[in-house]
This record gives C-alpha cells, sequence and structure tokens, in this order.
C-alpha cells in the first residue's frame, strides 16, 4: 500500500502560533489504564498531536507516556503538539488558570499548545465534574457568561504557558459569538465531524476567519450508523486496496480538517497513520454520494459528554 506526505499535513495556526499537526490521536479511552502505552505506540508510529482533557481523568498517564518517549530520545516536546481542555466546572475565571496548571502538571509539561474549552456550558463550580440534584439533574452555573471564561483563557495565552485557544463541543452560534467579541480569535474549534456529519457550514465559517476545524469521532466511534460500513466508503477503500478508516481519514484532511482518531492497539493505530492521497474521483464520491446525515453526541445540546473522546 502506498503512503505519501498527505498524513505529514500541517495546518498553520492564527495569532503566530504555529502549527496543528492533521493526524491527531486522541485519548478519550473507554477502559482505564491504556493511555500511557497507547500515548507510546502513537508517537512510535508517527503521531505528533495528542488531544487530552481534564475531564478523562488520565492526563496523568498520557504524561508518563510522553515522557517515556522523550526519555528515550528520538522525540523532543517541541515536536509534539499537545491539546488539553477545561472542563465545565472550572469556567468561573478565577478557577481558569489553576485548572490549566493542573493540567500542565499531570501532563508534566512546562507549555501547552492549544488550551480548549471543552464545551460552552457551565456547570456549578467546584470539584465535582458531574454536578447532579436530587432529581440526577445536571446542576449549571448560570453565574458565568462564555465570554467571561474565554477572558480567562486569554489571559493564559498574555502570561506565555499557552501557546493558543479555542473551542470544542459547540454550534456555529456559539464560535461566532466569540469570534465576534473576542481579543485573541480561537485557534481550534473540535467538533464531532465525519462523513455522516461533514459540517461544512461551520467548517467554511472557520476557514474565512483562518481557525482550524479539528474532527473527533473522526471515524464514526464505533457507534450505528456504522460510518464505516457506509457502502460508498466501503467501495472506494477497494478500489484504493486501503481500509475504510484509512478512506476516511484521507478524506478529512484533503478537504482541509484535522482529525483525532482513538485507539489502544497498535496495528490500527498504524492503520490510521498509513494514510495517502485519495484521487479526485474518491473525494467527489464521498462528497457526493454519502446521504446519511447522523450526529453521534449530544454533547452539544447539554454540555455532557455522549462518550468519552
Amino acid at each position: 500500500m502506498t503512503v505519501d506526505a498527505l498524513r505529514e499535513t500541517r495546518f498553520p495556526l492564527p495569532n503566530g502560533a504555529g502549527q496543528i499537526p492533521a493526524a491527531g490521536f486522541g485519548t478519550s479511552f473507554m477502559v482505564p489504564n491504556v493511555a500511557t502505552k497507547a500515548v507510546q505506540d502513537a508517537l512510535e508510529v508517527g503521531f505528533r498531536h495528542v488531544d487530552c482533557a481534564e475531564r478523562y481523568r488520565n492526563e496523568d498517564q498520557v504524561g508518563v507516556g510522553l515522557q517515556n518517549v522523550f526519555k528515550a530520545g528520538k522525540i523532543r516536546r517541541e515536536d509534539i503538539f499537545i491539546t488539553t481542555k477545561l472542563w465545565n466546572n472550572n469556567h468561573r475565571p478565577e478557577r481558569v488558570a489553576p485548572a490549566f496548571d493542573a493540567s500542565r502538571q499531570r501532563l508534566q509539561v512546562d507549555h501547552i499548545d492549544c488550551y480548549l474549552m471543552h464545551t460552552p456550558f457551565a456547570f456549578k463550580a467546584g470539584d465535582d465534574q458531574d454536578p447532579r440534584d436530587e432529581q440526577g439533574k445536571v446542576i449549571y452555573d448560570s453565574g458565568v457568561t462564555l465570554m467571561e471564561t474565554w477572558g480567562a483563557l486569554e489571559r493564559l495565552v498574555d502570561e506565555g504557558n499557552c501557546k493558543s485557544i479555542g473551542l470544542s463541543d459547540v454550534t456555529l452560534k456559539d464560535v461566532k459569538e466569540v469570534v465576534d467579541s473576542a481579543r485573541i480569535k480561537p485557534a481550534v474549534v473540535e467538533v464531532e465531524c465525519h462523513p455522516y456529519l461533514p459540517e461544512w457550514e461551520l467548517f467554511e465559517y472557520c476557514q474565512q476567519n483562518g481557525i482550524v476545524l479539528l474532527a473527533f469521532a473522526a471515524l464514526g466511534h464505533g457507534l450505528e450508523p456504522k460510518v464505516l460500513e457506509d457502502p460508498v466508503i466501503v467501495e472506494v477503500a477497494q478500489r484504493l486496496e486501503k481500509t475504510p478508516a484509512q478512506v476516511a481519514l484521507a478524506w478529512s484532511i484533503q478537504r482541509g480538517v484535522a482529525f483525532l482518531t482513538t485507539s489502544t492497539t497498535r496495528n490500527h493505530i498504524q492503520e490510521n497513520f498509513e494514510l495517502s492521497t485519495l484521487p479526485e474521483w474518491a473525494m467527489r464520491e464521498m462528497n457526493e454520494s454519502i446521504k446519511t446525515r447522523k450526529r453521534l453526541n449530544p454533547v452539544v445540546e447539554t454540555g455532557v459528554p455522549g462518550f468519552f473522546r
């Protein structure tokens, strides 16, 4: 199988914040205690973007994996782009910097390349990541606005340990609100995005404003309807002698969308990095012939993750 430079693609970030690798490795694992080895495998295979979050409760394990690779001497910290995220219970401005510093300490790094607001929903401030009332309903925090939290993120950039900031699990409306009011514009917007949810309108807005769109669940997360079993993708993969995953991920990069993929199996991690450029007919088939439209994660409606990622 041919592999070309597509997998090495990097997209420039605004505000002089460098470049983000188009191929990224996510750390939202369903099972505990797998992050250290998975991150090491991903970096050894060739991934150079690691996407983390305090909500995943495994930043310390990711940090061990990063340090193991750095100590081996083949990969340097400056070669790796590290993203992590502010969770909903830390939206109050005075809680943002301590949360950021705690993530840095767990990851064992001096700086973060991109710090995202994990969702635009503020939960009750405190140590409980999932605050609920007696009826089991989420306790939201109406005492802080989206822009107040964003202002605290901007101050992290001012202080120098955070190279760029962005949004996650947002709608186009949320992105526009921040872009219209922000002193430092978002560099990255991370949302669910795959052939069943191409997010063309949001993508076009991001492109017009110099924002990189970053796709999570880029392979559909194995949920129904299964993206990788789509007849169009399967046929393209067969004609090109690639796997459906390789076709879906190459499609993402070629349309200009960075992606995240997650696996604990080294063979799958390797497969998801062995990408090559799709011919024009394949891109046309992917863009025009896939008719299914489905959002798999309802987090944009409530701020509650439909699945870890």
